[in-house]
C-alpha cells in the first residue's frame, strides 16, 4: 500500500471487474437456462423476418459521407456555442475576442466547403 500507483490498479482492476462481471453473468445465464434449440430457423440470419436477395454490398456514394461529416463537424462545434451564450455578460472582452475568432473559423469553414461544393446535394 506504499506504491503511489496502488488506487491506480485498484481502480483498473474495478473498472475491468466492471465491465466483465455483467458479461460473465449473461454467460452464465445462457450456459445454464436458455433452451438448447438449434435448427435452420434459430442459425438463420434476420433481417426484419425477410430472407436476404441478392449481394448485401452496395456502393454508396462518397458524398453521402461527406456530407455527413460537415454536418456532424458543423454541429458539434455550434454545441462550443452554449456556454458562450449562456455566460455572455460576465466575459470578459478576451473572452468575447477568442470567441469572435471561434466563429470567424467556424464561418471560414463553412464558406470552404461551399466554394468546394460540399454541401450541395447531387
Amino acid at each position: 500500500m506504499d506504491s503511489p500507483y496502488f488506487f491506480i490498479v485498484l481502480l483498473m482492476l474495478a473498472a475491468v471487474a466492471f465491465a466483465l462481471t455483467p458479461l460473465a453473468l449473461a454467460w452464465l445465464w445462457a450456459k445454464f437456462f436458455s433452451p438448447r434449440k438449434p435448427g435452420p430457423d434459430k442459425n438463420a440470419t434476420y433481417e426484419c423476418g425477410l430472407e436476404s436477395k441478392g449481394d448485401a454490398w452496395i456502393r454508396f456514394k462518397s458524398e453521402y459521407y461527406l456530407y455527413a461529416i460537415v454536418f456532424l463537424i458543423f454541429d458539434v462545434e455550434t454545441i462550443f456555442l452554449l456556454p458562450f451564450a449562456v455566460a455572455f455578460g460576465g466575459l470578459s472582452a478576451g473572452a468575447f475576442i477568442a470567441m469572435m475568432i471561434f466563429l470567424l473559423l467556424l464561418v471560414e469553414g463553412l464558406v470552404w466547403a461551399w466554394k468546394k461544393g460540399v454541401l450541395t446535394w447531387k
